[in-house]
Formats: structure tokens, C-alpha cells, sequence
């Protein structure tokens, strides 16, 4: 989704967003900077820590699948001060934009980005204690004739069976993998996680408004079993951000 609930101060949405410490421009990337976005970017798990909200421990090696713009990237190095940070994607001109966004922020150091698809990606050096990723969410709808936008709208160019199964292999064994998808897709993503001995350790459900169902879903997935703690939160009230909401982008929105 294109709007932000609450959005933050932007100088032109077509363009990009004006964080607290970055800006994002995205009109070269199929998905544009949304609510789904800031929250993988604001929840996402530090390896420390696999029931986080605001987790503020060191997140040495982080991956984010699907870079998009880099806006999860620049989020969780902003988050996690030690961090160094791969974002990779398949769409090259998304690639373009985010070394640009990256290269323009404080962050620049620490975030590395590569035009690869996750079937591709080889880290040779060592897995990874956090990976992110708004994986492609339709896995059957009619898809349009924008190429770019089918890659990172549907689940042909990702299919979840591929996303569990090589995170499986980069994930460090105290690391946390940490997605966003449809509540509609959890089972599926449950039995991704049975297939290849990973488990969700944390379900955090998101409604847009109180009295509406859950849309969207983070995972918090590990190596080993724990029990699993599920929650709901709403990102407006009364037509403003949430108590909730604003609390954990209090230091990205302006």
C-alpha cells in the first residue's frame, strides 16, 4: 500500500518519504514505501531477542530480502547501530534506487546492496542473526501487465516454499527471521515452517481499525521451538495513529 496511516511529513508521495534521519524516494520501485514497510522495519527481531517490540540489542549480520527502496534496510541500521546490513532484489532499477537512498543517508557504511534473487544469493562468510522480508503476497489473483510490479506483488517470483527453505540455510542458529504477510497466508507459512523444522515463536496480528479483522501478520521464526506468543494491535484510532502505532515509530516519523 502506498498511503501511510499517520503518514509522516514528504515532500511529494509520488517521490519518496521524509524520515527522521533518511529520506526514501521510491518512484522507481514497483512497491512504494507503506504502512507494511515501516512496520517490518520498526518490529523486525534483533538476534537477541525473539519476542521483540522495541528491541534495541546489536544486530551484527542482518539480510533483507526484497530490498525494495531500502527503506527496511536504513530502518533496521538505524535501529541496531552495530549492525551491517545486506538488502538484496531481484528488480534492478529497485536496486539503483536503493543504493541511491542508502548512499545519501547516515548509514552508508553499513548497508550493502545487491541485484540478486534470493534463489541466487551466496554469503559465504557467515548466516545471518536477523533477516527480514515483505515476501510477494499473491499467490493466485489475475496478474497486470506491469512486469516489474507482478515481481514483487506475486508469489511466482518467490514462492514460499523458497523463502522458508534458503532462510533456513543463511538464518544463524540463534537468529530470527522475521516477515510480514496477509493473516490469510499464516497457515501457509506454518506449514512452510513444519516442512523444514523451523518455528514460529511469535504471531503479531495487525488491524487497521478496531473493529476490523486482522490484514496483516508478522512472523517471528527460529531454529528451535519456544511457546508461541500471539498478539493484536490496531494502527488507528479515532482517525489518528494509535497509541501502539505511534509508539514504535516515535523515533522514524516526523
Amino acid at each position: 500500500m502506498a498511503c501511510l496511516y499517520g503518514a509522516s511529513i514528504f515532500v511529494n508521495m509520488s517521490e519518496g518519504f521524509h524520515f527522521k534521519r533518511f529520506y526514501v524516494r521510491h518512484e522507481r520501485c514497483a512497491m512504494k514505501v507503506g504502512t507494511d514497510g515501516v512496520l517490518l522495519g520498526a518490529l523486525a527481531a534483533g538476534p537477541s531477542s525473539p519476542h521483540p517490540v522495541l528491541d534495541t540489542e546489536p544486530s551484527p549480520n542482518v539480510l533483507d530480502i526484497g530490498t525494495g527502496s531500502a527503506l527496511c534496510s536504513l530502518m533496521m541500521a538505524q535501529r541496531f547501530p552495530q549492525s551491517l546490513i545486506i538488502g538484496i532484489d531481484v528488480d534492478n532499477d529497485a536496486c539503483r534506487q536503493a543504493e541511491e537512498n542508502v548512499s545519501q543517508s547516515p548509514f552508508k557504511d553499513r548497508i550493502t546492496i545487491k541485484h540478486t534473487s534470493l534463489q541466487d544469493f551466496r554469503n559465504e562468510s557467515r548466516q545471518f542473526d536477523s533477516i527480514i522480508c515483505n515476501p510477494p503476497f499473491f499467490e493466485e489473483s489475475l496478474q497486470c501487465p506491469d512486469i516489474q510490479r507482478n515481481t514483487a506483488r506475486h508469489t511466482t517470483s518467490l514462492p514460499y516454499s523458497t523463502l522458508i527453505s534458503r532462510c533456513k540455510e543463511l538464518l544463524s542458529p540463534d537468529g530470527t527471521l522475521t516477515i510480514i504477510i496477509p493473516t490469510l497466508a499464516v497457515n501457509r507459512i506454518e506449514e512452510e515452517c513444519a516442512l523444514y523444522s523451523l518455528f514460529i515463536v511469535r504471531r503479531l496480528h495487525i488491524k487497521t481499525t478496531e473493529n476490523k479483522r486482522p490484514k496483516r501478520t508478522l512472523l517471528y521464526i527460529r531454529h528451535h521451538p519456544a511457546p508461541i506468543v500471539t498478539s493484536t494491535h490496531t494502527l488507528t484510532e479515532g482517525g489518528e495513529r494509535s497509541e501502539w502505532y505511534a509508539e514504535i515509530t516515535k523515533d522514524f516519523y516526523l
